[in-house]
């Protein structure tokens, strides 16, 4: 049965409630409901019903951007108005182990110890978890958590459990759907990390190849690609720094980055989401703009 908008509003706001830091609460809830949620959940339902085969979802945008925020409210509305079972993981999620990052740092470039960029993903394991999540039948699929806090992958005693074949699959991840860049674009540092930490383009360049051959396939997997557009990326700045302060409030005597580490640490992320912002319209099938107020203010078809 599908719910009508009546019967599924009490229930999203008594969500959103659950969802609400102390100090930080979600604004403008029933306008989100209307304009983007529902709209963006029809969408997806549209997808899934024209073969009943499970899709993979790929939803990109820079950090902070609010990924994470909105596939939970999509998994429970896709849930509660159109009965679909939705899978939510992140590429995060699938970060190489600080033991691994370790080995490549020392073989490949210092700079790949820290996570993030292509290259630092375990790739065989987002592949192998598609291929049995598409599978009619299985007891159960693992899915690894990543601890931010601690920088490495969790005990297996926290990692998500599926336990049944999922109609709908979201890969989550600020470079997803990404390409590669020319590369003469790679010349040119773009700030201070790649002027004094790869002056030879080594890392650069690694990182590109990884986007043009190994992340290609697994982008090529997707079947839609979603698109948040921030304003610029100074927002990326500010919208990362909230989520520390977020991590702050909701994790007991677990460490997060200060103002100077989050500055330090986009800097790794800037070149692709760059180039990201520049190209959605030729990345993505939707792309949300989302204003200075973290607001979606339009979506764009594009395919």
């Amino acid at each position: 049965m599908v719910k009508t908008i009546p019967m599924i509003k009490s229930e999203y706001l008594k969500f959103l409630k659950k969802k609400e830091v102390a100090g930080k609460p979600i604004i403008d809830k029933i306008g989100k409901l209307k304009n983007f949620y529902l709209p963006l959940s029809a969408w997806l339902y549209s997808l899934f019903i024209k073969d009943k085969k499970t899709k993979i979802i790929g939803l990109s945008g820079g950090q902070g951007a609010g990924k994470s925020t909105i596939t939970d409210i999509l998994k429970f509305i896709l849930k509660k108005k159109y009965g679909l079972d939705l899978c939510v993981f992140s590429i995060d999620d699938f970060y190489k182990t600080k033991k691994e990052r370790l080995k490549m740092s020392k073989k490949v470039h210092p700079l790949f110890l820290t996570r993030g960029v292509p290259g630092t993903h375990d790739l065989e394991f987002i592949n192998k978890t598609f291929k049995k999540l598409r599978e009619k039948k299985f007891k159960t699929v693992l899915i690894p958590k990543f601890d931010k806090s601690l920088d490495d992958r969790s005990k297996k005693n926290k990692w998500q459990k599926i336990k049944k074949s999922p109609d709908i699959i979201i890969l989550e991840g600020w470079c997803v759907g990404a390409r590669h860049q020319n590369t003469n674009t790679l010349k040119r540092p773009i700030n201070i990390i790649e002027k004094e930490r790869d002056n030879d383009l080594k890392w650069r360049k690694t990182v590109n190849n990884y986007l043009k051959n190994q992340y290609k396939i697994l982008f090529d997997k997707l079947d839609k690609l979603v698109y948040l557009k921030v304003p610029n990326f100074n927002y990326i700045f500010k919208w990362r720094l909230i989520q520390e302060q977020k991590l702050k409030l909701t994790t007991k005597n677990k460490k997060t980055m200060s103002r100077s580490q989050v500055k330090n640490f986009i800097m790794f992320y800037e070149r692709i989401t760059k180039n990201m912002m520049k190209d959605y319209s030729k990345i993505s099938d939707l792309t949300i703009f989302l204003d200075k107020s973290h607001r979606s203010k339009k979506m764009n078809f594009y395919k």
